[in-house]
């Protein structure tokens, strides 16, 4: 197998920023809040100008594409950040971004001498205006709530990317007027009264408050130069070191720590979660729902006091050096203050992330007179651990690996077929992508690398040397429009071999090849080549198409896609290579298909897929949310019967229970509110995002079975259903190995 070294294929492994510790005067309700005496502006420090120089000359002499630092490229980024800071044009005004427009065209002389400063001041300006936003928003909530009308007939604009900056203060305040009607409308409707809303809505906002006022200089670098790096291309990136150790981390899918899932709640750490033997659950003294305190180095550091710190700086803390101790002042969950502490070491251990390793399930089926074992394996990522490969690690963590002995367990429990499951799968390493190919062929390329630079114009293949083949038998992929990179290749390579049937939808169309490169200060991953087919057409925008089509939600989207994004390289092919092809898939696709059709016509859960995707293509192309009470409730209740008819519609047809309708009023009442209760959080946050608001009627149906289901009889639980996807994928492969009449040895 040919080693990449670290080489991605990656749609993105998001690297999540925190920002910061505030007063705690600032969640108080009711406590006075002035932006002047909050806001304190942000500053640079000599190392974010070296890194900006060093940074531009990786993209100048490193990237895929011919990159010139030049006044259009200074104007693409003025945008770029502009559009990443204030996208929905709620915070700078119209004169805000006349002053900053004095930049457009000097970005790139100031970063080329090593000067961060408009970007720092840029970042100023826009902070401060978020700061004042913010204290507007707990002002209006926490003394204007009473006075509001929800019988005026006003909307709220959902999509505000293509309209101007506010001219005015007064324009800007209308505009997070409508926006907080429609946070108090939404509780509203939830059934909570005015004292309730007011006090969802104060601690939300000052939380929110909390959290901008913890930004920092290195926040403010890590925006700027990611915006620097994406102006070249959507998939080029800058990490800072912290951010850095995050990327690789989850790439490799272990850390060494404490093996706890941290989050914020009140300027407090809390433990969310446990990861499944790591050294905080082997420990047995930390549990979920405790609060961390504080924080000591060693079994005789002195405690550090975390309280309102920032989760980062927290976690940057807690992690450490396998077989290091840390110990953690900590108010157990059962305990009301922070006299009740108690303080605990736990020995550091490397943590591996199972959520995103491979697993598998075997689904048996009936059809057509036979019964069926179909095996599924599910990878979320293309993973491989390259530091604990270096260190000569034997258990490193890699997708093959797991893949292979997944394998190897769905061989001993006779399966009929395979489905390898990639919807979602946004790609990782190349090295996975093309030894996870080898495991279903013998040997052959599986994808072409065109390189740049002084290679440019040179096309490479590699492949598969290893003549081991580890499962040889019926296969399916099934994929959607968010598998992307390593997975297009996966799926490409099983296409073009007819190894395999690729099934569900079009893929993302991310035909780049990115690389991390190191830095003096991070790291910048840098798209440094392009990807081709075996058959030489790239996927480069178009993706690849399934053989069998099946309903694809993410459909409904036409924001999602390489296709989408600014700045993606474009489309073209290269010379195909020679290779073989194993199965005559070709010639039995048409009879696949046909057959399929037969079955997706007949299905219910096919025919609600088809349904709720059209529902929420309408849904997504409102462009004004209605604030007046009467009419949302009238357009909910729409909506909700429209989503519950069509459910129960699907329901009978299966042969199932159907579900009871509730009326609005009952929704939220006695132990029915406590259902749903831990909906409203998710519910109160799509009030806030407007592009997610619109997506609440569309999901309204759910709420609604789940009330249902709270009102009937806890014993009757019925099974969970199968994934319909994943069981008409184990019918065409039953129809194909009926059609091949078990004999899948003859190979073109």
């Amino acid at each position: 197998m040919t080693n990449f070294s670290r080489t991605l294929l990656a749609l993105g492994f998001g690297v999540i920023g925190f920002a910061q510790v505030a007063t705690s005067e600032v969640t108080e309700p009711n406590s006075l809040l002035e932006a002047e005496s909050l806001y304190s502006e942000l500053v640079s420090e000599p190392v974010y100008g070296e890194t900006a120089i060093e940074l531009l000359e990786q993209l100048e002499t490193k990237h895929y594409a011919s990159i010139e630092i030049d006044d259009n490229f200074s104007s693409l980024l003025f945008d770029k950040y502009l559009d990443a800071l204030d996208g929905s044009k709620l915070y700078f005004l119209a004169e805000d971004v006349q002053k900053i427009a004095r930049y457009r065209y000097t970005l790139d002389n100031s970063l080329s001498s090593g000067n961060v400063e408009p970007g720092f001041e840029i970042y100023n300006l826009y902070h401060k205006r978020v700061i004042e936003r913010l204290i507007y928003a707990i002002n209006r909530i926490e003394n204007a709530v009473p006075e509001m009308d929800f019988t005026v007939e006003e909307y709220l604009l959902l999509d505000r990317e293509d309209e101007p900056f506010a001219a005015t203060e007064e324009e800007l305040n209308e505009i997070w007027r409508k926006r907080i009607k429609n946070s108090v409308l939404s509780l509203r409707l939830t059934g909570d009264d005015e004292e309730e809303i007011v006090e969802k809505l104060s601690k939300r906002y000052r939380n929110q408050l909390s959290q901008v006022l913890k930004t920092n200089g290195k926040d403010v670098f890590q925006a700027y130069l990611s915006n620097v790096a994406a102006t070249v291309d959507p998939h080029t990136s800058y990490f800072s070191p912290r951010d850095s150790e995050n990327f690789n981390m989850g790439l490799s899918l272990s850390l060494q720590g404490i093996g706890a899932q941290l989050t914020t709640e009140d300027e407090y750490t809390k433990v969310v979660e446990l990861i499944k033997g790591g050294p905080a659950e082997r420990a047995n003294e930390l549990q979920e729902g405790d609060r961390i305190i504080g924080i000591g180095q060693g079994v005789d550091g002195e405690i550090q006091d975390v309280v309102g710190m920032r989760l980062d700086d927290v976690v940057a803390q807690i992690r450490g050096e396998k077989d290091t101790v840390v110990r953690l002042s900590v108010i157990p969950v059962d305990a009301v203050s922070e006299s009740s502490a108690r303080t605990i070491s736990i020995t550091r251990d490397t943590v591996k992330l199972e959520d995103q390793s491979a697993k598998k399930e075997v689904i048996e089926l009936s059809y057509a007179d036979q019964d069926y074992k179909i095996g599924v394996i599910s990878l979320p990522t293309f993973y491989f651990d390259f530091e604990a490969a270096a260190r000569g690690d034997e258990d490193f963590k890699s997708s093959t690996r797991d893949v292979r002995n997944l394998l190897e367990e769905l061989k001993e429990e006779e399966v009929d077929a395979v489905v390898v499951d990639l919807r979602n799968d946004g790609g990782g390493s190349l090295s996975e992508a093309n030894q996870l190919v080898g495991l279903f062929i013998d040997t052959g390329p599986t994808v072409q690398i065109r390189y740049s630079g002084l290679r440019n114009g040179f096309t490479r293949s590699f492949g598969d040397s290893d003549p081991e083949v580890v499962y040889d038998g019926p296969l399916a992929v099934l994929v959607n429009r968010t598998s992307a990179s390593a997975s297009e290749i996966f799926a490409g390579a099983i296409q073009d071999y007819q190894r395999g049937i690729v099934l569900g939808g079009q893929t993302f169309g991310k035909g780049t090849v990115q690389e991390i490169i190191p830095m003096s200060f991070g790291q910048v991953k840098l798209t440094r080549s392009k990807f081709y087919r075996i058959s030489g057409e790239s996927t480069q925008h178009r993706g690849v198409l399934p053989d069998i089509t099946f309903p694809d939600f993410y459909d409904a989207y036409d924001d999602i896609g390489e296709s989408s994004l600014d700045g993606a390289l474009p489309w073209d092919t290269v010379r195909p290579v020679e290779f073989r092809t194993y199965h005559p898939v070709q010639a039995f696709l048409p009879k696949l298909r046909e057959l399929h059709e037969a079955r997706a016509a007949e299905s219910p859960d096919f025919q609600y897929m088809i349904d709720q995707i059209e529902r929420t293509r309408q849904l997504r192309e409102r462009e004004l949310l209605p604030l007046n009470e009467e009419i949302v409730k009238a357009d909910r209740e729409r909506v909700r019967r429209v989503e519950f008819d069509a459910e129960n519609l699907r329901r009978k047809l299966k042969g199932l229970e159907l579900k009871e309708w509730v009326e609005e009023e009952d929704l939220y009442s006695d132990e029915v509110a406590r259902a749903v209760d831990s909906d409203s959080s998710s519910t109160e946050e799509s009030a806030e995002n407007q592009e997610i608001a619109i997506k609440e009627d569309s999901e309204s149906s759910a709420s609604a079975a789940t009330i249902a289901e709270a009102d009937g009889d806890e014993e009757a639980e019925e099974p969970e259903e199968t994934d319909p996807l994943l069981l008409e994928s184990g019918r065409i492969l039953a129809d194909f190995i009926n059609l091949s009449n078990g004999d899948l040895s003859a190979r073109y």
